[in-house]
C-alpha cells in the first residue's frame, strides 16, 4: 500500500497545473462534441417526436401524442403493397446475393488459376464506378432479357450489384476456415460439396451476416434503380412509392413524413439486431490474400 500511495504522489507531481490555453482548447473541444452529437440527434429526436405528433410541424417540439400518423401511412390506398414489394425485392436480391457469393468466394479462396487476382480487382473496381454512369446501358440489358418492369428483373440487378463486395468477404471470410478441416472430411468419405455443407457454411456465419447486412441495405436504400427499371405503379417499393406521394403534394404532411420514415427504418434495424454479432465478428482483413 505505501509503495503504490508513493508512485501516485509522483505522478501527481509531475502532472503539471493546467495553463489557460489548456482550458480553452478542451472547452472549444467539447463544445464541439456537443455540437456535432446535438447535429446528430436532433434530426433523429425530430422523427421520433413528430411521428407520433398529431401537429407535428417542421421544427422539433413537444408532441401532442397521437398515432393517426401511422394509421394514416397505413390506411393510404395501396402503402401495403409499397411495403410489401420492398421486402420481396430486399429479401429476394440478398437471398441470391449470398448464394452467388457463397460460391464465388470458395472457388475464389480455395481453387488456383490464371489471373485470379486480377479477376478480383477487376470486380473490385465495377463499385468505383458510379451507378448513374451506367443506368442507362444496364437498362437496355434488361430490356433486351425482357426483364423490365418486373420484381424478378429487379432482384437479378440489385442481387448482381451488390456481387462485388459480397465476393471479396465470403473470399476473406473461406480464407480464414483451415484447409485441414476439409481435408479431414474427404478422408472421411465426404464429396467436397458435403465438405463444404458440413464443415464451411457453418463456420462462415460471421461474413453471412455482414453479408447479408450490407446487401439488405443496399437493395433497401436504393432508389435509382426501381426508379429506372419500373413503370407500374403497382411494383413500386416503399422508397420510390413515398417519392411520389410527397413530390405530387401542394404542402408536406411533416406528421405522415416521420411516419413513414419511422417504418422505411423498422427492417434493417430489425436485421441488425439479429446480424449485429457477425458484423462485430466479422473482417475484411483477410480478404487481402491470394
Amino acid at each position: 500500500m505505501t509503495a503504490v500511495s508513493e508512485n501516485t504522489s509522483v505522478v501527481l507531481q509531475r502532472r503539471r497545473p493546467l495553463q489557460p490555453v489548456d482550458v480553452v482548447q478542451r472547452t472549444i473541444g467539447y463544445v464541439l462534441l456537443v455540437l456535432l452529437v446535438l447535429f446528430c440527434l436532433v434530426p433523429f429526436a425530430w422523427v421520433l417526436l413528430s411521428a407520433v405528433d398529431q401537429n407535428a410541424g417542421a421544427t422539433v417540439q413537444w408532441p401532442t401524442w397521437s398515432f393517426d400518423n401511422f394509421t394514416r401511412f397505413f390506411a393510404a390506398p395501396g402503402t401495403p403493397m409499397l411495403v410489401i414489394n420492398s421486402l420481396v425485392v430486399a429479401v429476394g436480391s440478398t437471398v441470391l446475393n449470398l448464394a452467388l457469393g457463397v460460391a464465388g468466394g470458395y472457388a475464389l479462396s480455395r481453387f488456383e488459376f490464371r489471373g485470379r487476382r486480377f479477376f478480383m480487382f477487376s470486380i473490385l473496381l465495377i463499385r468505383v464506378v458510379p451507378a448513374p454512369a451506367t443506368i442507362v446501358a444496364l437498362y437496355l440489358i434488361m430490356v433486351n432479357l425482357h426483364l423490365t418492369n418486373t420484381l424478378h428483373g429487379l432482384i437479378l440487378v440489385q442481387a448482381v450489384g451488390g456481387l462485388p463486395v459480397t465476393l471479396w468477404l465470403m473470399k476473406g471470410t473461406v480464407d480464414a476456415i483451415p484447409l485441414e478441416l476439409e481435408e479431414a472430411a474427404w478422408v472421411d468419405g465426404s464429396t467436397r460439396l458435403q465438405a463444404i455443407r458440413r464443415v464451411v457454411l457453418p463456420l462462415i456465419g460471421p461474413g453471412l451476416g455482414a453479408a447479408a447486412m450490407l446487401q439488405f441495405m443496399g437493395s433497401w436504400g436504393d432508389f435509382l434503380t426501381p426508379l429506372v427499371m419500373l413503370q407500374s405503379q403497382e411494383l413500386y417499393p416503399l422508397a420510390i412509392g413515398l417519392f411520389r406521394a410527397f413530390s405530387e403534394r401542394d404542402h408536406v404532411d411533416w406528421g405522415l413524413l416521420a411516419a413513414s420514415a419511422i417504418v422505411y427504418v423498422l427492417p434493417p434495424a430489425i436485421l441488425y439486431i439479429f446480424v449485429r454479432k457477425h458484423l462485430l465478428r466479422s473482417s475484411l482483413g483477410g480478404a487481402l490474400k491470394g
